[in-house]
């Protein structure tokens, strides 16, 4: 009995001097007792910005712990990368990537990290897909009508992208690799130049974010062929997947997920990954990132670090096989 009772006297003293230390609950959980640096590779207004801030958000109300965006633009995303590669493995900095950055891996040797040694996975948390769109007034209407088009008069058609050696460029060139086509790759400074090209007819297609092609998909100013992921989204149900349109093994998706160094220990990153499943779920983050085109998910920290070494290895062997110019 007196060995209980002096456990229970440690246990409240612990308690109190974390009380005065200034030790956050959350933090006696396993988060950092510090605010959480949470770094965004890419400007502020684009997509990680507003997914990393709309869970940070969140994630501060829920645990109580300060999240604190931090946007670090700069080579493609690498440059936020490489600090939270670099920063003290303590758990106190994160950063949000994009199916991007796996391509910036892919085709970058020059980067100052590796993405899967040097950096590990905490969750995935959204996901998305692009939609292969033509001008409202063009004679295709289907992806095997674009396929027998493109075969018939190869390097006519060609398609815009938001740049050379990004996502939509890459998922242009796996579709011509997969569908045996030749088409003209034309690459903008942003998704936003490529759609406006799109609408004035220089350029015949495009895989665009829901976000960007929603409102012309609507108005009738664009048409919808397909969409890029394995299977149909519920928002959109009535457009197939290219995978089932003509295009076998077709699967590209725009997704976020976050990062830390690979030497912050177990404890903190599967007590953050925790944390960002629970925000996942709640309906402000849901509705919010919805608007967009986009889903709230969330991942386990080893399974989110196989998707993004998987990712790499499929865009790195893309490049490989088709010898992509990405200068």
């Amino acid at each position: 009995m007196r060995l209980l009772l002096s456990k229970k006297r440690l246990f409240a003293l612990s308690v109190i001097l974390n009380l005065f230390a200034g030790v956050s609950p959350c933090a006696a959980e396993g988060l950092p007792a510090k605010p959480v640096r949470f770094i965004v590779p890419f400007a502020a207004g684009g997509g990680t910005d507003i997914a990393a801030r709309v869970y940070a958000a969140t994630l501060t109300r829920q645990t109580g712990q300060n999240f604190v965006v931090d946007n670090r633009p700069g080579a493609s995303g690498a440059v936020g990368v490489d600090i939270t590669a670099k920063a003290h493995p303590d758990g106190q900095t994160i950063c949000i990537i994009s199916a991007s950055n796996t391509v910036n891996s892919a085709v970058n040797q020059q980067l100052p990290y590796n993405l899967t040694k040097d950096l590990q996975g905490i969750s995935q948390v959204t996901s998305a897909f692009f939609i292969l769109v033509v001008h409202q007034s063009s004679p295709i209407k289907s992806i095997k009508e674009l396929i027998a088009y493109a075969k018939a008069q190869p390097e006519k058609l060609n398609y815009g992208s938001s740049g050379t050696g990004g996502i939509t460029h890459l998922a242009g060139a796996l579709f011509s690799q997969l569908a045996k086509i030749s088409m003209v790759h034309i690459p903008y400074r942003g998704e936003s130049a490529a759609i406006t090209d799109l609408l004035g007819g220089q350029t015949q297609l495009q895989f665009a974010s829901p976000l960007n092609a929603s409102p012309h998909l609507n108005s009738g100013k664009l048409r919808a062929l397909g969409i890029s992921s394995g299977k149909r989204n519920a928002a959109m149900a009535d457009i197939p997947t290219l995978a089932e349109s003509g295009v076998p093994g077709y699967d590209v998706s725009q997704w976020y997920g976050v990062i830390t160094s690979a030497k912050v220990p177990v404890a903190p990153v599967n007590r953050l990954s925790e944390a960002f499943a629970a925000a996942a779920k709640e309906q402000e983050i849901v509705q919010r990132l919805r608007t967009d085109g986009v889903d709230a998910v969330s991942s386990k920290p080893a399974v989110f670090h196989a998707h993004v070494k998987a990712e790499i290895g499929k865009w790195a062997q893309l490049v490989k096989e088709t010898g992509l110019r990405l200068q």
